[in-house]
């Protein structure tokens, strides 16, 4: 019962987890403008990983998609790898994960299989949420140092103050790092339930007994069995005492 609840909780935590990674990969709010010292505050822009938009105050909001690719920084285009390939090995693990359910029964399907399935399908949850995590992370790091490099701008050595747009995390972030951390959490319970679901091994010493009077031998563990009847089983009494041949046997 507890290998059940482990492996039905390990599903439903990654497949929230794998619907967090498709909102946070559709939000747009990845960075958004930081308003500390920031002058014009009419103007609120922020980006995601397809578009970039600007919000007035007036209630007017315009977005613009991306429409290059290669103009694109190379560790712009790595976080959206990472988050394409996280949602297409966690979909992969939800359908694998479906039919290996221990409280389904889909044909003669056998314990072993659902094992394998289980386990097949944990790691690819946990590939799935390391992906997330990774693709979020990186592209935190790409705000921080950015984030920094405009504030030394901002502020130089015996000059007038400049005005920069910075920018700083947006939720969209936080949605994937909690999406990943769930996705992973979700693989980690699969794969503790899949040693559950191992059928265990029993092995039988053959012992055979034999059957006083009758021609017939019993072997635990595979049934009854005839006994070859030989000469030498003849040549026996009634009484269980071996008759020896005579000179007159041979005339």
């Amino acid at each position: 019962m507890s290998t059940t609840i482990c492996q039905v909780m390990g599903f439903l935590v990654s497949a929230l987890g794998l619907a967090g990674c498709i909102a946070a990969t559709g939000m747009d709010m990845w960075s958004t403008q930081d308003l500390y010292d920031n002058p014009v505050t009419s103007v609120f822009q922020y980006q995601g990983l397809w578009r970039s938009c600007v919000s007035q105050s007036s209630g007017l909001t315009e977005c613009r998609p991306y429409f290059t690719i290669l103009g694109l920084p190379a560790m712009f285009q790595a976080v959206r790898s990472l988050m394409i390939v996280g949602i297409v090995l966690g979909a992969f693990g939800i359908l694998v994960a479906i039919f290996s359910l221990k409280c389904l029964r889909m044909g003669n399907m056998e314990d072993s299989a659902k094992a394998n399935m289980t386990l097949t399908a944990g790691v690819l949850f946990i590939v799935a949420g390391l992906c997330a995590i990774t693709g979020v992370s990186v592209f935190a790091n790409m705000l921080v140092t950015n984030f920094w490099m405009s504030t030394a701008n901002m502020y130089p050595t015996g000059m007038m103050q400049t005005l920069q747009t910075r920018y700083t995390f947006g939720s969209a972030l936080f949605v994937g790092w909690v999406a990943g951390g769930l996705a992973l959490v979700g693989g980690i319970m699969m794969c503790i339930a899949c040693r559950g679901l191992v059928p265990e091994k029993t092995h039988y010493k053959g012992v055979s007994y034999n059957a006083s009077g009758k021609n017939i031998s019993y072997k635990a563990g595979t049934g009854y069995e005839s006994k070859k009847t030989t000469a030498y089983d003849i040549a026996k009494s009634d009484d269980g005492r071996r008759s020896y041949p005579s000179k007159h046997d041979y005339v």
